[in-house]
């Protein structure tokens, strides 16, 4: 079996969160147990170029025509455990301080989605399945489907698209459908929602089977609040939809040989180095060192759909107890100045606003408390990875956090849970597992359920397996 990735981000090589993770961990996963080619491809962005440029490997030069554009790539390539990872560039398009944010983000990513097509073609292997993920690469499976589906060497490909994050769905003027997108009148029909261009629709209508990123969000697309418009379309495609839960590579994350944190521990006996974590971690953020003070941490980007609102209404009331706060993030200018201005009424408070891996990775394994109150969550991945490193998450019950959390109280709980969209409800379940965190004995067998939990890739990837395997009978 040969399986194709076509996505906009893969760890190592260009990441912005929860999407460049999966793509980074599951063809890996796949690869152990899948005797057939894996392989990946995305855009070559600038930052991978700087990082990884040595390791490249140029495989061919492409032309074609986007439109009224007559264009180009060049194709490179990097073997990694086995998974080939192709990177297509294009200097105009993707050399570029930032993976998207542009306001040609649309040529962008039709450009992409049409150059793996055409890169298949002249690579002359191809691929069984096409496993396209976002809306970024959802016009892979549309052109695959319309304007490609008389080119009899393409024919046979079976298409499988993940919604990663319903939210961000591609949408743009109709006026694009020809002059950007180079699609036909005639498949205007399959792109177009609301009097606009939805290309996450149109991957949805014309893959042969779609997937969502955990059973909880499968359902909760149903519904117009977490639907974002396209609660009807997914209702449509249901016969066709499959939900599996998304893993985390215990490679990376792993507080026994991950890196990046000073002192590592095993699973059978972490609280002595995560105490050493804690400290070191006080220590570089200008914290006073004190092992009894529960360390409350948030990672995430500022957004609104991570529960930012709720946090700024509690966070006063919150530093007021005997805690430490540290929150690691970007995004959303207003969210910034705010949480800044707090930080500098509060010593107790730090917030560090960038994106960093490695100090996000030291932050895991020194906390005590992470706080994830997502006004909704596909599938989340912070949850999993603090329980890998015995920080106990608080989160709300949506999306994945649902799946994944058992709260506490209840057989098997790994974490603490709350319900409503709500900023009392939220402050009182921090407050709940401060109280809990006092008793040394109850928290320290929350930990250990915690740190635990198995979140690998194996159960996940069988599971896409068997979809890739049904779709090639």
């Amino acid at each position: 079996m040969k399986i194709l990735y076509v996505t906009s981000e893969a760890a190592p090589y260009a990441t912005s969160g929860g999407l460049g993770d999966v793509m980074g961990a599951l063809p890996t996963e796949i690869k152990k147990t899948n005797n057939g080619e894996v392989s990946v491809i995305l855009p070559l962005y600038k930052s991978c170029q700087i990082k990884f440029g040595d390791s490249l490997e140029h495989v061919t030069d492409i032309s074609f025509k986007l439109s009224w554009r007559n264009t180009g790539a060049s194709i490179y390539k990097i073997e990694n455990a086995g998974v080939s990872y192709y990177f297509v560039e294009n200097h105009y398009y993707f050399d570029r301080d930032s993976l998207y944010g542009y306001g040609d983000d649309a040529e962008r990513f039709a450009f992409f989605s049409m150059a793996v097509l055409e890169f298949i073609k002249t690579w002359g292997n191809i691929p069984d399945i096409i496993h396209a993920n976002d809306w970024q690469s959802a016009l892979t499976v549309i052109y695959l489907k319309t304007m490609y589906s008389h080119i009899q060497e393409l024919s046979g490909i079976k298409t499988l698209y993940t919604i990663h994050n319903i939210e961000y769905q591609g949408k743009f003027g109709m006026e694009l459908l020809g002059d950007v997108f180079a699609l036909d009148e005639e498949y205007k029909c399959h792109v177009e929602h609301d009097s606009c261009i939805n290309l996450m629709k149109g991957a949805i209508v014309l893959s042969n089977y779609v997937s969502t990123v955990s059973p909880n969000y499968a359902n909760e697309l149903k519904y117009d609040y977490f639907g974002f418009g396209l609660s009807g379309i997914i209702e449509s495609a249901s016969d066709k939809m499959f939900c599996i839960i998304n893993g985390i590579d215990y490679n990376y994350f792993s507080p026994e040989h991950g890196g990046d944190i000073d002192f590592p521990f095993k699973k059978t006996a972490f609280k002595r180095n995560k105490a050493k974590n804690k400290a070191a971690l006080q220590e570089y953020l200008g914290l006073p060192v004190e092992a009894n003070t529960p360390l409350i941490v948030m990672i995430t980007r500022l957004a609104s759909q991570k529960g930012i609102d709720l946090l700024l209404c509690i966070l006063r009331e919150l530093l007021s107890e005997k805690v430490q706060f540290v929150i690691l993030g970007t995004g959303n200018k207003d969210y910034e100045d705010k949480l800044l201005e707090i930080q500098n009424e509060y010593p107790n408070m730090k917030a560090l606003i960038k994106f960093d891996r490695v100090i996000s990775k030291k932050m895991y394994a020194s906390a005590d408390i992470f706080l994830m109150p997502s006004k909704f969550e596909p599938c989340g991945l912070a949850q999993m990875i603090s329980c890998a490193y015995a920080t106990i998450p608080v989160v709300r019950a949506v999306g994945g956090l649902y799946d994944s959390i058992t709260p506490y109280g209840e057989e098997n709980s790994n974490g603490f849970r709350f319900t409503n969209y709500n900023a009392h409800d939220f402050l009182f379940t921090i407050k709940n597992a401060i109280n809990v965190y006092q008793n040394k004995k109850e928290w320290g067998a929350l930990c250990e359920r915690a740190i635990k939990t198995d979140f690998s890739w194996d159960k996940s990837a069988k599971e896409y397996l068997a979809i890739y395997n049904k779709m090639t009978k």
